[in-house]
């Protein structure tokens, strides 16, 4: 590995990170921005809960088909075209003038969106061995962090200054200049070098393991919680405990930061470990099941306790448990999917992960409506977790490779 290899390698990773920062405060907008909107558009929680979940119908739906193009296209530009329409998706936001208008609008960020993670997974495994993914991993991951932190805390800054239009339409635009140096760092490094053109296994040999249920329906527990705190949080924050929209755009920041660095420090501590002789079964699968339950055991005292303040601690202390499973995630995956799999294992996961997204906003609207307290949806959340950490104990046996057959089929079958 030479040293200019190197640097590409990880200026690639660096673009990835800033994209995916964009990518969040994209997506985490319109939650940032719904109590303003639900006044100006007169929507109910019940609407407010089916347009925060719009994005998802599409996102999950375009995981399979973004999945495919990674394993086939030239993901550099599969990358490149997703970002356009998403950027240009969320400009058009702040144009919309009726319900209808940001539904659509909606739609359209999740198609351009669904290809992140089928490409990032695809691009760090072609560059990085199974045993150095936890640190790269996590870089790409904390951009799922610090965007959502972004965009609470600049987004509400900026929505009570110059209004909601200006945010959607100023980051939306302003976000294309990214592609500059995406088209130029990438264009004739290892991603395309390194990419091989062997047959690899099909969508129902992928279905057919264990595995795959396992990471998929543990992706949908941290689908469901985290989908469920990126679009509710503000407005749990403002309502329930009577943060001003000043003040829950710095606070209500904290959760994603210290999401993210739980994440980076858990993807570099993961590697280090496995370095040092442990298997990476034990490694991936103890972060991975010690964060979804960690999460869990502290998220319904941050909806129990009275003072704001200890509240704000438990949540804090529930997203950094909940970085530390993310920190592994995609590890795991990649690990069991190998080079000729990554993209659509990657897309059945997600699809499946992003299903919790579909249903979490909708869930909880509609327990808010009922119950008028936040407590029945933070509880749903932690039994959720419960679950997920259970598909990754006792679904996902080892985190091996699978020798995939050049047919599709795996050796060990």
């Amino acid at each position: 590995m030479t040293t200019s290899h190197h640097s590409a390698r990880w200026a690639i990773v660096a673009l990835l990170l800033l994209s995916v920062c964009i990518n969040y405060i994209d997506r985490g907008s319109l939650s940032v921005a719904a109590p303003i909107l639900s006044k100006e558009f007169v929507l109910s929680d019940k609407k407010l809960g089916y347009l925060l979940s719009s994005f998802f119908w599409s996102y999950t739906v375009f995981q399979l088909v973004a999945g495919w193009l990674v394993d086939r296209r030239d993901v550099k530009w599969v990358y490149a075209g997703g970002f356009f329409v998403w950027s240009l998706a969320m400009a058009a936001t702040g144009l919309a003038n009726s319900f209808a208008a940001l539904l659509a609008a909606r739609l359209a960020l999740g198609i351009g969106e669904s290809v992140f993670l089928p490409s990032a997974s695809k691009i760090v495994v072609r560059l990085f061995p199974a045993e150095r993914r936890g640190l790269p991993n996590a870089w790409v991951d904390v951009g799922t962090k610090i965007g959502p932190g972004l965009s609470t805390l600049l987004g509400g800054l900026l929505i009570g200054r110059y209004g909601w239009r200006a945010l959607f339409i100023g980051v939306g635009l302003t976000s294309l200049l990214w592609l500059l140096p995406w088209i130029y760092t990438v264009a004739g490094e290892p991603v395309q070098a390194e990419q091989q053109r062997t047959s690899g296994p099909g969508m129902l040999q992928i279905l057919s393991r264990r595995e795959t249920w396992g990471t998929s329906l543990g992706m949908f527990a941290l689908g469901y919680v985290w989908i469920f705190l990126l679009t509710w949080l503000p407005s749990y924050l403002v309502r329930e405990r009577n943060y001003s929209m000043e003040k829950m755009a710095v606070f209500g920041s904290l959760p994603f930061w210290g999401m993210a660095a739980a994440t980076l420090a858990g993807g570099w501590a993961s590697d280090r470990w496995i370095a040092r002789g442990t298997s990476a079964t034990r490694v991936r699968k103890t972060f991975a099941v010690a964060g979804l339950l960690l999460c869990a055991g502290l998220m319904l005292p941050a909806a129990l306790v009275a003072d704001q303040s200890l509240a704000l601690a438990f949540l804090i202390a529930s997203c950094v448990s909940l970085g530390i499973f993310t920190s592994n995630v995609w590890a795991i995956t990649q690990t069991l999917a190998g080079p000729q799999a990554a993209g659509k294992w990657t897309g059945i996961q997600n699809f499946v992960g992003n299903l919790g997204g579909v249903f979490s906003p909708i869930i909880a609207g509609l327990i808010v409506e009922q119950t008028r307290s936040f407590f029945l949806a933070f509880a749903v959340a932690a039994v959720i977790l419960v679950l997920g950490a259970g598909c990754y104990l006792f679904l996902v046996p080892r985190v091996e490779p699978i020798m995939w057959r050049p047919g599709g089929n795996p050796i060990d079958e």
